[in-house]
């Protein structure tokens, strides 16, 4: 599907959606609980509902009541030490880099083979930090090289796990999920410098709302204790920085937004999006008991370093393409594996209207200009986070702008086209081109 956009300004309020990774969490969380859980405020997006699968595989049971997802925990069914009568359990991971990460050491506490699958640029996504423990475990995989065919059989064991922080939190997070369950006390040392420490803060969190504690020291080491039990309960899932970083970029162009339901003392990362705009000069204020803001001047040029909030850099290279100055985006070579070369994606699709955008191995430099000419035809990568950043894009172009699979967002934010339009987003969708 194809998107043609007018330029529109934005106007008016938004509930921001809820966190896909607190979401994520919760829902992994509640599902290796003693009882029921009920998760409230949560958006079945297509990652979302891809990690409710998995852990379905093993045994949860899971009630969608529109925004409130009852959940039976495994240990509530009994289903921790069931028997298999299958060979073999396939846990389609669809995209979803979080549910393939966070599950593959949680399927070692049951026996049996178990085979993951996925779509999209998931294959090529490493998961090395996985095979060396298995290796040194003993536990038994397969996989099939830049595909996702992965084959994992055996059972992890308590002790010392050897990590590094700089390829992706998420290993560190699943390991988080799983060690506890083991029968002994474990370990795990982080090898080198630690990236994107706002995500290991969502997983500790979470595991500590369901029972489970964990001691940090300085993100490190973490001190595992074993046969810990998760606790079921209530939990309500909090708004999402990386989505409202579309809408607080938006109102750094101009746009008028307010936006709803942000926790401003959330843990969440990529709430570093307000002091980055706050640094290249927007003033940020309370209005109708939302956020907004506006620019107090011409925005100016910042570095901004992608290494503890990645996700939230394709939407703020718009911002810095509009700046005055040169934006260097530094750290941000983990942007290439995500769900499409993002570093390549934005340059290339930025500077299709207008913008100066040069790529570096780990970066990028951004050239401010005045305006954004549009009056081309962009492609979203079929990445989410690139559709909804050219969406913001089309408001401040002077002519129209044509954006090629942008239903993409359902991965994250299934109702963003509905929002875009209330807000007083114009455009029209085709099939294909037709």
């Amino acid at each position: 599907m194809d998107c043609l956009i007018d330029p529109k300004k934005l106007n008016g309020e938004v509930k921001v959606p809820p966190s896909k990774s607190i979401a994520h969490r919760a829902v992994i969380c509640a599902a290796l609980s003693d009882g029921i859980s009920r998760i409230s405020n949560i958006d079945y997006s297509d990652d979302i509902l891809a990690t409710m699968e998995a852990m379905k595989s093993f045994g949860a049971k899971m009630t969608k009541n529109e925004d409130v997802l009852e959940v039976v925990g495994i240990y509530a069914t009994g289903q921790l030490d069931r028997k298999r009568n299958i060979d073999e359990v396939l846990i389609d991971c669809n995209e979803s880099g979080s549910t393939l990460r966070f599950v593959v050491p949680i399927s070692t506490l049951f026996p049996g083979e178990h085979r993951f699958i996925g779509r999209g640029k998931l294959g090529q996504r490493p998961l090395h930090t996985y095979y060396n423990i298995f290796d040194e475990q003993g536990v038994q995989y397969s996989y099939k090289e830049g595909e996702l065919d992965l084959r994992v059989e055996g059972k992890l064991k308590s002790g010392l796990y050897e990590v590094p922080g700089n390829v992706s939190s998420q290993f560190i997070s699943g390991l988080l999920f799983t060690l506890p369950l083991l029968d002994g006390d474990s370990k795990i040392v982080i090898t080198t410098e630690m990236e994107s420490k706002g995500y290991i803060d969502l997983t500790l969190s979470a595991l500590k709302d369901f029972g489970i504690h964990i001691i940090n020291h300085n993100y490190q080491k973490f001190f595992i204790k074993g046969n810990q039990k998760y606790k079921a309960r209530d939990y309500r899932v909090e708004a999402d920085f990386s989505q409202a970083a579309f809408f607080l970029v938006a109102n750094a162009l101009n746009n008028e937004v307010v936006l709803h339901d942000l926790n401003l003392d959330s843990l969440q990362g990529d709430k570093e999006v307000i002091h980055i705009l706050e640094r290249m000069g927007m003033k940020f204020y309370q209005e109708n008991g939302g956020l907004t803001g506006k620019p107090e001047k011409e925005l100016t040029a910042t570095v901004i370093d992608g290494s503890q909030c990645p996700d939230i850099i394709p939407v703020l290279s718009l911002a810095a393409a509009l700046s005055k100055g040169t934006t260097k985006v530094i750290n941000a070579g983990r942007l290439r594996i995500k769900e499409s070369d993002r570093l390549h994606a934005i340059a290339t699709e930025l500077n299709k209207i207008g913008a100066k955008i040069i790529e570096k191995e780990d970066g990028l430099i951004i050239e401010g200009v005045p305006s954004l000419y549009g009056g081309s035809a962009v492609w979203s990568h079929n990445d989410h986070r690139i559709a909804m950043t050219l969406a913001i894009a089309s408001t401040v172009c002077k002519t129209s702008i044509l954006i090629e699979d942008h239903e993409c967002v359902s991965k994250s934010y299934p109702n963003f086209w509905r929002d875009f339009k209330v807000l007083g987003g114009r455009f029209f969708e085709r099939d294909n081109g037709k």
